[in-house]
């Protein structure tokens, strides 16, 4: 069967592009829910493998960063903390809108990953952030699915099993 070169090239059409003239907007470490710089203000390059470019700078991370990451994380878990009295199923709309995000965002990330990795746009798209996407939506609708036995303690604890 000979192919049609017309529908060849209507059905590569279809297939996603990464994204032009990428501006990388963010090179800063994510804790407590707010970019900042690290603490040291050392920042490191990062590049393309493909090319051997550098793509950008991003804040390198030290001990005062990862020690003020950890307490941020601790607080955000501590008895009383918004997260901690969060329903579980406002937990599981949280993991879909993150879900949803990256969705939207998919061909950014999926550039991202290429230019950062090396690996194909495509492989990236379709199996990367196809893979993150499906993982998030996973376990949001799991959230409030709770399920098991509970086995009484002394103390304030709590213990599970399936």
């Amino acid at each position: 069967v000979k192919a049609d070169p017309a529908a060849l090239m209507a059905s590569l059409q279809l297939l996603p592009s990464p994204a032009l003239n990428l501006e990388i907007q963010h090179a800063q470490i994510f804790i407590n829910n707010e970019w900042q710089n690290s603490e040291s203000g050392k920042v490191f390059p990062v590049y393309n493998p493909a090319t051997g470019e550098q793509i950008c700078e991003v804040q390198e991370a030290d001990k005062l960063d990862t020690d003020k990451a950890v307490r941020a994380a601790r607080l955000a878990f501590s008895l009383g903390s918004v997260w901690r009295r969060m329903d579980a199923s406002e937990r599981g709309r949280l993991l879909d809108r993150l879900a949803d995000l990256v969705e939207r965002d998919r061909t950014l990330l999926a550039t991202m990953e290429s230019l950062n990795s090396g690996k194909p746009f495509l492989q990236a798209f379709y199996v990367d952030l196809q893979g993150v996407i499906k993982t998030l939506r996973y376990y949001a609708g799991w959230a409030d699915k709770i399920h098991g036995a509970t086995i009484p303690v002394d103390g304030d604890y709590f213990t599970f099993t399936s």
